[in-house]
């Protein structure tokens, strides 16, 4: 296999877009009351990373079958290089406090179509 950044050239010499992301697979280390008690702490890390640009996008996990909780969640970051994506990522409550392990990567962005559309007057975005 090619280095990352051999491969990100690649990419981008053919054109695909080549966006890097840092994706962050948090799964539980503690007790369902545990992390509920430290919730809010990690909803408003997100909320301040979400401010100052840093965090892409987030949220749970379902089982393999798609019908329950799995417990797990991705992160993905907006960071410079892997040590700001883990400083990020450490940062987080329910990793800094041990409710939570991770995995760290890095996620090369090459192909889709997302989209979205607004209604300001509703504060409303819908995301396809």
């Amino acid at each position: 296999m090619p280095s990352w950044n051999e491969y990100k050239q690649t990419a981008k010499s053919r054109g695909a877009l080549a966006f890097e992301l840092f994706v962050v697979e948090s799964m539980p280390a503690a007790p369902p009351e545990e992390m509920l008690a430290v919730l809010p702490a990690h909803l408003e890390y997100q909320k301040q990373q979400e401010a100052e640009g840093k965090l892409f996008l987030a949220g749970p996990l379902s089982d393999s079958e798609g019908e329950n909780m799995s417990g797990g969640g991705l992160i993905i970051y907006r960071a410079s290089s892997m040590e700001e994506a883990k400083a990020l990522a450490d940062g987080d409550p329910m990793h800094a406090q041990g409710k939570r392990e991770y995995t760290l990567r890095k996620w090369l962005v090459n192909e889709g179509s997302p989209s979205f559309s607004t209604a300001l007057s509703d504060q409303r975005v819908v995301l396809r």
